[in-house]
C-alpha cells in the first residue's frame, strides 16, 4: 500500500514496486508549500474523479495513476475498501489533488498537518 511521507520540503507518495507498475509512474513528490488542505476520505471511491490516461483503473479494486478532468490533474493510489487521505494542492504542484489509501489516516494526517500547518478544507 502506498504511503504519504514527509521528506525535507516535500510530501512524497511512496509507491511499492507493484504500484509503480500499475500507476505507470514512480513516486510522486510535491512541495509541502503547495498543500492547501488535507483530510481523511472515508469513502475514497466516491472521491475518485477524472479520466485515466495512464495507470490502472479497476473500480472498487484499484485505481492507480494520473487522472484528468477539465483543468485538474490528480494522482490517485486507491486500493481496496479502506479509508484514504485527500490532499488538495495548489501553487507549484504538478497535481491538483492526491488521493491515497491508508490503513489508519490519523497518524498520516498529523504528520502532514505538523509539517505544513494546514488543516482540513473549510
Amino acid at each position: 500500500m502506498a504511503r504519504l511521507i514527509v521528506d525535507g520540503a516535500d510530501l512524497v507518495v511512496a509507491l511499492s514496486w507493484l504500484e509503480k507498475i500499475g500507476a505507470a509512474h514512480g513516486n510522486v513528490r510535491v512541495p509541502l508549500r503547495a498543500v492547501r488542505s488535507v483530510e481523511a476520505e472515508p469513502n475514497p471511491w466516491e472521491a475518485v474523479r477524472g479520466v485515466k490516461l495512464a495507470g490502472t483503473g479497476i473500480p472498487r479494486v484499484a485505481v492507480l495513476g494520473t487522472r484528468y478532468s477539465a483543468d485538474r490533474r490528480d494522482f490517485t493510489a486507491v486500493v481496496g475498501r479502506g479509508p484514504a487521505i485527500r490532499v488538495e494542492l495548489g501553487g507549484e504542484s504538478p497535481f491538483t489533488r492526491l488521493l491515497v489509501s491508508v490503513r489508519d489516516p490519523e497518524p498520516t494526517l498529523a504528520l502532514i498537518r505538523g509539517a505544513t500547518g494546514v488543516g482540513a478544507a473549510g
